[in-house]
């Protein structure tokens, strides 16, 4: 079987954000990127159907030379090949577009996604595969199971779980559940150094227009001022829930 984990190169969630260019541009001055959770929780499991089912595992990501430490981890973790598409990502059609190419040429049988992405949310990216390359979709997948040809998965839904049996090739939109947090690997030494002689293979971007194009950014508001008050100060906290708060 194989495998190819789509890798989202995003901020860390404990960076501070700013814009540039009058709010229309993201400022990645001294911004930590990592591998989009989402699609850690992917690439945790692909590792398993690596390990059990002999599966092989590669990793792919659009981007500059920039999100190359980003797919390094990522083979550090255990994957066996990285690819980079050499474009700029601009919307998710665009990068659909360019990850379809790859699932094409790779003859692909699974292609695991984050269900989305952290920093811009889009959520498009997996569906939009799934119908570029013909195969079959699950989102918001928090369990799956591969027997020959066939795969068993469960994704949330409103409410409550839905399991489904689909065909491979199967495209979908992992989230935590897939694996827990605990199962999350952190490269280790050895991993680091292998890591550096496995391939990592740049390939030219396709044609793919932008459906989409950012206006500007707005960072949220400032939290208020907290007050704090002590846990036996009973009367100090009605009062300031009544008279300040407003909520009593």
């Amino acid at each position: 079987m194989k495998i190819l984990v789509c890798i989202s190169h995003v901020p860390d969630t404990t960076s501070k954000i700013n814009f540039t260019d009058n709010d229309t541009q993201f400022d990645t001055s001294g911004v930590q990127f990592v591998i989009n959770p989402n699609d850690e929780f992917g690439l945790t499991r692909a590792m398993w159907f690596q390990e059990k089912q002999g599966a092989s595992v590669d990793v792919v990501s659009v981007g500059g030379a920039e999100v190359e430490p980003t797919l390094r981890k990522a083979l550090a973790i255990g994957a066996d090949a990285a690819i980079r598409v050499d474009a700029v990502p601009t919307d998710g059609y665009q990068v659909a577009r360019q990850l379809s190419a790859v699932v094409k040429d790779g003859g692909y049988d699974l292609i695991i996604a984050g269900r989305e992405s952290i920093d811009y949310n889009g959520g498009m990216v997996p569906g939009m595969i799934a119908a570029m390359t013909g195969a079959s979709f699950v989102n918001t997948c928090i369990s799956l199971e591969i027997d020959g040809s066939k795969a068993t998965a469960i994704r949330e839904i409103d409410g409550g779980k839905e399991t489904v049996t689909v065909n491979l090739p199967l495209v979908i939109g992992g989230q935590k559940g897939l694996v827990e947090e605990s199962d999350l690997r952190i490269p280790n030494m050895r991993g680091i150094m292998m890591a550096r002689k496995k391939p990592l293979t740049v390939v030219p971007s396709t044609d793919a227009t932008t459906e989409t194009n950012s206006i500007s950014f707005t960072k949220p508001v400032p939290k208020g001022q907290v007050t704090l008050v002590d846990a036996g100060d009973l009367d100090r906290l009605i009062d300031l829930l009544h008279n300040e708060a407003k909520a009593i």
